[in-house]
């Protein structure tokens, strides 16, 4: 059976997803805040590498600049 360890990270902090997603804490917290990332809290707040995963699979080929109010990349390239 194989344990935690072997499947590599599992958890990842606000940090972490910050540096993962080229953004920063602040903006994480908004994805938090808005609901479109799932986190859960073990003395700080923590998301699971598959919700990241699927996080990034569901909104691929949107505009998250403004997490409340998600929108469609335009397909010209110019916003």
């Amino acid at each position: 059976m194989k344990s935690i360890s072997d499947y590599g990270a599992v958890l990842y902090t606000v940090k972490e997803v910050a540096t993962l997603l080229k953004t920063n804490v602040d903006y994480v917290h908004k994805l938090r805040k808005a609901g479109l990332l799932p986190f859960i809290k073990l003395g700080q707040y923590k998301v699971r590498h598959q919700a990241l995963c699927d996080f990034l699979a569901h909104y691929e080929g949107k505009d998250l600049t403004d997490p409340f109010q998600i929108k469609e990349l335009s397909e010209s390239g110019k916003d």
